[in-house]
């Protein structure tokens, strides 16, 4: 046999045999995905998260931190062996972390019993924690799931998981810590214990009015005011505003700053002027201005906080009141004055109050984002508290129509 039909036949061969080990190897094509809220997903940074809290160590360090099981599963994508895992039957309530860089990633509430001897759920916490990856390993295709910061692989997911996703989160307990309800304050993780408990009034639920009706069926334009607050994430001040007796609309929004950047990906940078703020329509017969400053400065946030409110750091979180004329102005400066006077803070209170010149309307994801995410973790923690304090402490103010 010549040279040249030696070459031909090791070509020939090298064809055949290159898809087949591009096959058994696996084809992964991972890209992280933005963590963005939308209308069907709870893909938001945690609460109390703070940049660089979340990160993979190094290789050299996994290695002393990790078992084999656990280095070879969330570095070299290896599965445990079914049943005879950490947490397969585990019933215990609890967070289930990333072992490598202790994101949040499962809750108990979502996990349940898929008789395949792996630790199952129906959701993650957050879908913008969790990235899907295309596997064509061991000679099939499956959709992998891994962990966004710490970029572990967890397992797979599966389109076969009961209601209300129908998904099958199979993870391997090795890719996971387990953190009990009773040690997630000292742990680290006290921002999710509103997930493990109820939130009851006197007559045990948690009353949220019903959608507000088309106001400009019913009034007009003439007939109504309006009053711009800001008082951190507008989701919560949105919620609270919303279930006042006169209140018409509330729409979350951007103001202090120009129309080009009134994006919430622009007013995330903090440095657009913008502040996150909620726009209130109202009956001035049902409901004054002075009481919506009451709320505004006792339950829909904290007037204390300079540039910030609860886990939610820069400018675009400030405390600030936007009046439409003198007489909002007015009323905004003595009501301040009577709180200082009275030291209900024992802080001094730093709202800033400028005039209104224009409000732009938030993407509509952000709207109405409670009622449509009660579950959510961030809603749960911070802003549940605040309908459950409005409830308790000014009924009266409540709308009729639970």
């Amino acid at each position: 046999m010549n040279t040249r039909h030696r070459l031909i036949i090791v070509m020939v061969f090298s064809l055949l045999l290159f898809p087949l080990i591009l096959f058994a190897g696996g084809s992964k094509e991972s890209k992280k995905m933005a963590v963005q809220p939308t209308r069907d997903s709870q893909a938001l940074l945690p609460p109390g998260y703070m940049e660089g809290e979340w990160e993979k160590p190094e290789d050299g360090t996994l290695r002393t931190q990790l078992s084999d099981m656990q280095y070879n599963v969330t570095q070299h994508e290896g599965t445990e062996p079914a049943y005879d895992n950490e947490f397969w039957d585990n019933h215990e309530e609890g967070l289930y972390v990333d072992i490598v860089s202790g994101e949040p990633l499962f809750s108990s509430k979502d996990k349940y019993d898929s008789r395949t001897g792996w630790p199952s759920f129906t959701q993650p916490l957050a879908d913008g924690n969790i990235v899907e990856v295309t596997d064509a390993s061991y000679g099939m295709v499956r959709t992998e799931v891994r962990s966004y910061y710490g970029d572990s692989h967890l397992g797979h997911v599966f389109p076969d998981g009961p209601e209300p996703t129908g998904l099958r989160y199979c993870i391997n307990s090795a890719s996971l810590r387990f953190i009990p309800v009773d040690a997630l304050k000292q742990e680290g993780y006290g921002a999710y214990l509103s997930l493990f408990k109820e939130f009851v009034t006197a007559d045990g639920k948690l009353h949220l009015r019903k959608e507000l009706p088309d106001w400009r069926s019913m009034y007009a334009a003439a007939d109504t005011r309006l009053a711009v607050f800001a008082g951190g994430c507008f989701w919560g001040v949105e919620a609270v505003f919303e279930q006042l007796q006169g209140v018409l609309s509330v729409e979350s929004g951007y103001a202090g700053g120009d129309a080009q950047d009134a994006t919430y990906h622009a007013v995330s940078s903090g440095v657009t002027g913008h502040a996150e703020s909620v726009r209130i329509i109202y009956d001035p017969t049902q409901i004054g201005y002075e009481t919506l400053l009451k709320v505004f400065f006792t339950v829909a946030h904290d007037p204390t906080q300079l540039n910030y409110q609860g886990p939610d750091q820069g400018r675009q979180y400030r405390s600030a009141i936007f009046y439409t004329d003198e007489t909002q102005r007015t009323a905004a400066l003595e009501y301040i004055g009577r709180l200082e006077k009275t030291k209900l803070y024992p802080e001094s209170i730093v709202t800033e109050l400028s005039s209104l010149e224009a409000f732009y309307p938030a993407e509509n994801y952000h709207q109405d984002f409670l009622r449509r995410n009660l579950n959510h973790s961030y809603i749960t923690y911070w802003d549940i508290p605040k309908l459950m304090e409005l409830q308790e402490k000014y009924p009266e103010l409540l709308a009729v129509n639970h």
